[in-house]
């Protein structure tokens, strides 16, 4: 994997710190593992993921189409889009962003591997993973980690890989994507220049769940005229991000649906946020938006009339 990150030009001090900046998300995370005891008890996220994906299972073999689902969640395609953006600079016309939204890696075998094969080769000059590399929301992680090894080093990337956490992810993760060569961004923000102009990504951590993002402190140090980038895990900060002056809007977390009625009408969307904005390209205002299907699967590795996908976002200037 070619990190390219000598061209990365942090918003923050070279001694950062991702455990300090994680402290947050620990917090909450320890809250969470003392609300969810008993196990069993009547507001446990697991115990009701566990019942729900039981059912559905079963009501999926009863119908004859489990094993359909289980083959269409194996078969990523790679989705190109572009986006004619007004703010875009001259030198970034043209830029190639490889997005993977979703990966859920520990959740199927032999998807790490597939994935390794269609990202080998693709030309992009970035590569952005906008979280949930773990299947499950709880529990150990470590299956995570060998999987992504089969993955990072076919991404061929100028600019190296940014990075952030979703509401499967625990702050483990983003520590140990770091080790791998993964740049975290953790309600920070980082700039890519190019030509003598800047494009400055700004990664968010997860407002779905862990309700631990930080906009605002992320922007602080982005010129107010610069082009802004903002990596989310889900699209429910649409608004507060257009107001914030946001370009481009790239996350994920909905899977596009994942079970869907043929023709793609989603049986359900688990985001607090216009139907329009929960999969493929939206505009909210002056920003353009997209929200990957995503490549993993989350509650059953299944998939209905919605493809799980490998993203290439190319810039355009106006």
């Amino acid at each position: 994997m070619d990190m390219g990150m000598m061209d990365l030009k942090t918003s923050l001090q070279l001694e950062r710190d991702p455990e300090e900046r994680l402290a947050r998300r620990k917090a909450v995370e320890s809250a969470f593992r003392r609300r969810r005891m008993p196990v069993a008890g009547p507001h446990s996220v697991p115990l009701r993921e566990h019942i729900m994906a039981v059912a559905l299972r079963a009501a999926l073999k009863g119908t004859g189409i489990y094993q359909r689902g289980l083959r269409n969640a194996l078969e990523p395609i790679v989705r190109e889009v572009q986006f004619k953006v007004e703010g875009v600079p001259a030198s970034f016309d043209g830029f190639r962003i490889l997005h993977l939204a979703d990966l859920h890696i520990d959740g199927m075998d032999g998807l790490a591997e597939i994935v390794a094969e269609r990202v080998a080769g693709l030309e992009a000059d970035l590569c952005v993973m906008t979280g949930d590399y773990r299947f499950s929301v709880h529990g150990p992680s470590h299956q995570v980690y060998p999987r992504l090894r089969t993955i990072l080093p076919g991404i061929q990337t100028r600019h190296g890989v940014l990075a952030i956490l979703g509401n499967h992810d625990d702050s483990e993760i983003a520590v140990e994507l770091e080790k791998l060569g993964v740049r975290m961004l953790i309600n920070e923000a980082v700039e890519i220049t190019r030509g003598g102009a800047g494009l400055w990504i700004i990664g968010i951590d997860d407002p779905h769940r862990y309700e631990c993002d930080d906009l605002e402190g992320a922007l602080e140090p982005v010129p107010r005229d610069a082009f802004k980038l903002l990596l989310a895990h889900s699209p429910e900060l649409f608004n507060e991000a257009a107001e914030a002056g946001v370009h481009l809007y790239l996350c994920g977390h909905t899977h596009a649906g994942q079970l869907c009625l043929p023709g793609g009408a989603a049986l359900l969307m688990n985001a607090d946020c216009p139907r329009p904005y929960t999969r493929g390209r939206w505009r909210h205002g002056e920003m353009h938006g997209y929200t990957s299907a995503g490549v993993g699967c989350s509650l059953l590795p299944v998939r209905y009339n919605c493809p799980p996908e490998i993203t290439i976002i190319e810039l355009v200037t106006t």
